[in-house]
């Protein structure tokens, strides 16, 4: 377990300094994508809802509040349209994090973990564990592009990662479009109680199957 839980963190890690290098510089913050968002409805819905896709789809390059964006979606859209507008974002940033790392997967790996031994076993362990953890990705931002990329890496079947990716993403993207589209200004509390049960049901959820399965590794 060692092995995969090192590759992890190598890759959050680049994950993480794309959000503390936006997060410092003010390269991009909640109210700038707020006000792109307002901008984009001034003009078209589908400019919006393309703004909304690419933001998503961005994230797998450059980290940014997910959740957040989504549940913008769902109140400046709709929920239909908030919900088709992030799940094409999300569909295609795991589709394309998925297809560069089957792609570049091997001297990426070769490079992150050099012992040949320890590279099999990681294999092995996120081939053994990888559905549920794309399953449960979302607990936490940066973790679910992390799994698409070790997903392509680790040569998953792409019908297989598509299932797990899509089971992971759909529930997700129309709950939390769903609180936003019932959100406003005046009564946000829809979209704070979602971010906040979506995130502790999925914490919970990897709380017990760590301790079921992956400890007694």
């Amino acid at each position: 377990m060692k092995p995969l839980i090192k590759i992890i963190f190598l890759i959050a890690a680049f994950f993480a300094s794309t959000f503390l290098l936006i997060k410092f510089t003010g390269i991009l913050t909640i109210e700038q994508i707020e006000s792109w968002l307002i901008h984009a409805k001034t003009i078209s819905p589908i400019y919006l809802g393309s703004l909304v896709a690419l933001l998503l789809f961005v994230d797998l390059f450059i980290a940014v509040p997910t959740l957040t964006i989504i549940i913008l979606s769902g109140y400046f859209l709709g929920h239909t349209n908030g919900a088709i507008a992030a799940l094409t974002g999300l569909m295609l940033a795991g589709i394309f994090g998925y297809m560069l790392s089957q792609y570049y997967g091997s001297t990426i790996l070769n490079f992150l973990v050099r012992d040949e031994i320890k590279r099999n076993e990681a294999i092995l362990t996120f081939q053994k564990h990888g559905v549920v953890m794309i399953l449960l990705s979302r607990a936490m931002p940066i973790l679910p592009e992390v799994t698409a990329c070790l997903s392509g890496m680790t040569r998953m079947p792409f019908s297989k990662f598509l299932i797990a990716w899509s089971i992971s993403s759909v529930p997700y993207v129309l709950i939390a479009s769903y609180a936003g589209s019932i959100s406003s200004i005046d009564d946000p509390k829809p979209a704070i109680f979602t971010a906040i049960g979506l995130s502790a049901l999925l914490w919970i959820s990897w709380f017990f199957y760590h301790r079921a399965h992956i400890t007694r590794l």
